[in-house]
């Protein structure tokens, strides 16, 4: 297993995304909010709008919290958002790259560049280490929307690349570009997925031992903390080993 996934399965492990939930949804209203700005706020006419707002009810988040998002759009009282992507290396030289929706470019990089520093990594130029990955759509379904064969069926009929299935959930991949028109096919067929959305997937990974991983974790817990920050991936890779240790910490 490589890339952040690892990251979010020992974050859940320690209850992290209980505690983080009110900073969770924030942040999804504020992806809501902008998919709205820079389209009709229509879900059916939107399709930013639409994924922004199906990542927001796999997460629980009240329907009140979306409209209110949707409706800020419009309003005089929002911000303007600027979408702004940093790259750089963490602990060890893994790849990570961070995405951040913010009004403010000056703090978010001063912040983002800080929290490189005190890991031991640096903030490189854009384009440093995203060649190590590849932007796909990611559509998550739970175990129970269907045997593997029929999701791969219908994966393969919605024009999807990719299906990885255990004993949990079922993992669409597609074209990043396609991702609106594959969750849509699949949805006709297999019901609302518990997650959509596109993801950087590390093409190359990094491997590293107990005390660089530690390291890796604080770097990304403190991102992940900034309200500016959306999303951060990495190409970060442990052995069995390590990561048991991790987990067990």
């Amino acid at each position: 297993m490589a890339g952040h996934s690892q990251f979010k399965n020992i974050m859940h492990r320690k209850g992290r995304q209980d505690a983080q939930r009110a900073k969770l949804f924030s942040k999804l209203g504020r992806e809501i909010t902008v998919a709205a700005k820079m389209g009709l706020p229509d879900v059916s006419m939107n399709a930013r709008l639409r994924l922004a707002v199906q990542a927001a009810k796999a997460q629980s988040m009240p329907k009140d919290n979306i409209d209110r998002a949707i409706k800020k759009a419009s309003g005089s009282e929002g911000e303007n958002y600027e979408e702004v992507r940093y790259e750089g290396y963490g602990p060890g030289g893994v790849a990570v790259v961070v995405e951040a929706l913010t009004d403010n470019r000056n703090r978010t990089a001063s912040a983002v560049r800080s929290y490189f520093t005190k890991a031991g990594g640096a903030l490189g130029e854009t384009g440093s280490v995203g060649f190590m990955f590849n932007r796909v759509g990611e559509i998550i379904y739970p175990a129970k929307a269907g045997t593997p064969d029929a999701v791969l069926e219908a994966a393969i009929e919605a024009g999807a690349d990719d299906v990885q299935s255990d004993a949990e959930s079922h993992v669409v991949t597609c074209g990043f570009e396609d991702l609106g028109e594959v969750s849509k096919a699949l949805e006709a067929a297999l019901g609302e997925a518990s997650s959509v959305k596109s993801v950087w997937r590390p093409n190359i990974t990094s491997s590293l031992d107990e005390e660089k991983a530690q390291s890796m974790l604080k770097l990304v817990d403190a991102l992940e903390d900034d309200d500016d920050v959306q999303n951060v991936y990495s190409n970060f890779e442990v052995s069995d080993e390590v990561m048991a240790k991790l987990t067990a910490a």
